[in-house]
């Protein structure tokens, strides 16, 4: 098989496997370093060790190099793919199997750790229909958000992706080949202090999808945030209100606890402006809790299971978040997510 799928699938396996960062770089990195050389120069290099040499490669991942040019599933791979098989949560599968699309991603464009292709052509994999593409924007500048310079600067790729998008990548496998996906143009956007969004609403009124969240001052009184949440949500550009709490309830970066704020009052804000509540997969964030799930259901709002990926593994944590839907007694059809593309831009636009 080729080398450079075989590297970038092993790193799509250990990602959705939550394993450390370090050791899914390092197939990334060497994907990255034998990609610009021709595969015959790639397999003359592994046969007579030189690659060994280069940056980049290790042990391991020179390993499946040699085993992936002469023609072998590397035996890594192989392990990973077995373990792969199995879900990675048990319930959910009515949920899971009607979901069409993912409206919460990030690339390395801001503090993910993939190019877009590539998170598009994992999307494409994974049997999505759709995927948007979320960055950061400006204020949050820890997350390299993007300035509106460079947000104009990627709609143009987006552009770009659809108009020729051929559902996979040279980073993956050909044997994985999917229909296309399509991408759209989307942003996660911070939900300032006063209230406002953090983008000029000139750029926003050309976004596909708008997912507004809050990711600072998350102690403040539960009527500042009550009021800044509103604020986000009466906005008409925004489509969905992403991790709504911001706890967090393991992984590396800690614990912490969520936002007080009035959640009836926000949820029935998100039912009157027609603004669905996200139900975050990251399963360090669980976001909403199981009892503002049942809020939200109660108010009436629609709802977005989305990934909030930062690497193409991590797109099939959607997995977590339809078996919370499901657990929770979330209908499919008030998850936008389950809706054809056509449906979810019409809803979008009418925003």
């Amino acid at each position: 098989m080729d080398a450079v799928a075989a590297l970038n699938e092993i790193a799509f396996w250990l990602e959705r496997g939550r394993a450390a960062t370090f050791k899914v770089q390092a197939f990334r990195k060497a994907a990255a370093a034998i990609s610009p050389l021709p595969p015959e120069e790639v397999a003359a290099r592994a046969r007579n060790g030189r690659l060994k040499s280069m940056k980049g490669i290790g042990d391991r991942t020179y390993q499946v190099i040699r085993q992936a040019v002469e023609g072998e599933v590397p035996d890594y791979l192989t392990d990973l793919r077995e373990k792969g098989a199995q879900p990675l949560v048990s319930g959910g599968a009515s949920i899971r199997e009607a979901l069409r699309g993912d409206l919460h991603s990030h690339s390395e464009w801001s503090d993910g750790g993939s190019p877009i292709e590539l998170m598009v052509a994992a999307a494409g994999v994974l049997g999505r229909d759709y995927l948007a593409l979320t960055d950061h924007s400006p204020n949050l500048t820890i997350a390299n958000g993007l300035s509106a310079e460079r947000l104009l600067q990627q709609l143009d790729v987006v552009e770009s992706i659809n108009s020729g998008n051929p559902g996979t990548h040279p980073g993956l496998d050909d044997a994985q080949a999917a229909d296309p996906v399509r991408l759209l143009a989307g942003i996660e956007v911070d939900i300032l202090e006063s209230g406002d969004l953090d983008q000029e609403p000139e750029l926003l009124d050309r976004l596909d999808i708008v997912v507004a969240s809050v990711h600072s001052k998350l102690r403040a009184d539960g009527r500042t945030m009550t009021r800044r949440m509103l604020g986000g949500i009466q906005d008409p550009h925004t489509n969905v209100l992403g991790h709504c709490t911001g706890r967090l309830v393991e992984g590396s970066r800690g614990t912490r606890p969520p936002s007080e704020f009035d959640a009836k009052e926000v949820f029935a804000a998100c039912a009157e402006h027609n603004v669905a509540v996200e139900i975050n997969s990251r399963p360090e964030r669980q976001d909403p809790p199981d009892a503002l799930i049942q809020l939200a259901l109660d108010a009436g709002c629609l709802f977005s299971i989305d990934s909030d990926a930062h690497a193409p593994g991590q797109l099939d944590f959607l997995q977590y978040g339809a078996e919370r839907a499901e657990r929770n007694g979330v209908p499919a059809d008030r998850i936008i997510t389950t809706w054809p593309v056509e449906r979810l831009l019409e809803w979008a636009g009418a925003r």
